[in-house]
């Protein structure tokens, strides 16, 4: 669901800019005066496996799409949703500038669609009192992907209001919406499935981890440090080497529109556009290969360096960049405390 900038205008690029700036302001403030150091490096971790989980295009049956996990429930449960939109903003801002993922006139407008509605929707209104206060294994399940499909379903409506008001490809606002909402159901439901998985492996290793649980620390589980040592052990398992196995099937957003606008027209406001190109010339990584790569068509991946170099990469870049932000929002809480 990354936008690229062909589909936005200016004026509207720039107002989903200023919705996003505005939405990062009252995050960071939020959680500069009671962010608990320890949570830091674990924003860090989590950061480098959503980046990671991220270029696992997985396929959808019977539709020649495919769908990768949006990561921003996931976040939210386990970090609070004002660190989970700052976390989930600093991934999506590393997949632009580095590896031409979204576009930068787009950037806002990405960070918005794909953070705003999980973290400050579909966790506070759906996922928390659905689990209520003992949750069971299938209790978790259900409010997972219910608030995974709701997070999914208002980020793409957010994309087709977007590129419709944009006015830039010759869409009907009905039928790209039936589409986009139709395809991101499926996509939601496995994302539900996931984010359940993950924090029910948090709940046995580290229950005080979760969110609505953090009232310190506990002697249950697996030591902490042991704990970022796994997570930051998946995300490079995940993006060095799952990442081969990736569907090279167009995602949700590409097959919306493939089927609902014309594909010449597309095209050929994809290939005019000026941010674009210059996006992926300077980019470090384009796509999330070396320059000089050749795709090698559908089906099953050989084993591929650039690819294993980007999820690598992109891991450590997205862990340093939430890191480093984190501390310098601590730092900064602790001096208005003095």
């Amino acid at each position: 669901m990354h936008m690229a900038d062909a589909l936005l205008s200016p004026a509207v690029g720039g107002t989903m800019w200023a919705a996003t700036a505005a939405t990062t302001f009252y995050c960071a403030r939020k959680i500069a005066h009671r962010l608990d150091e320890r949570k830091i490096p674990l924003m860090g971790v989590l950061g480098a496996f959503i980046f990671a989980a991220q270029m696992i295009n997985f396929a959808i049956p019977g539709t020649g799409s495919s769908g990768h996990l949006g990561g921003g429930l996931l976040l939210a449960v386990l970090l609070g949703p004002h660190a989970a939109f700052l976390t989930l903003g600093s991934v999506l801002t590393v997949q632009a500038l580095f590896f031409a993922d979204g576009g930068l006139l787009a950037l806002g407008a990405n960070i918005f669609n794909l953070g705003f509605a999980p973290c400050f929707i579909a966790y506070p209104l759906l996922y928390k009192p659905l689990t209520g206060r003992q949750p069971g294994p299938g209790r978790r399940l259900f409010a997972a992907a219910a608030a995974s499909v709701i997070g999914l379903q208002l980020g793409s409506l957010g994309v087709v209001v977007q590129t419709v008001t944009s006015g830039m490809l010759s869409l009907s606002f009905t039928g790209f919406l039936m589409l986009m909402q139709t395809i991101h159901l499926p996509i939601g439901l496995i994302e539900g499935l996931a984010t359940a998985g993950v924090i029910s492996f948090m709940i046995r290793v580290r229950p005080e981890i979760i969110a609505e649980g953090n009232r310190g620390p506990t002697s249950a589980g697996l030591p902490f440090a042991r704990v970022l040592a796994i997570l930051a052990a998946a995300a490079i398992l995940t993006g060095g080497f799952l990442s081969w196995f990736a569907s090279e099937k167009p995602d949700g957003l590409e097959w919306s529109l493939e089927n609902s606008a014309d594909r010449q027209e597309a095209a050929a406001t994809a290939r005019s556009n000026s941010p674009d190109k210059l996006r992926k010339r300077i980019a470090l990584l384009p796509d999330y290969n070396f320059r000089a790569a050749e795709k090698t068509g559908g089906g099953v991946k050989r084993p591929d360096p650039g690819t294993s170099a980007s999820g690598i990469l992109g891991s450590i870049v997205v862990l340093v960049l939430v890191v480093l932000t984190g501390l310098l929002l601590g730092k900064k809480g602790r001096n208005r405390d003095r």
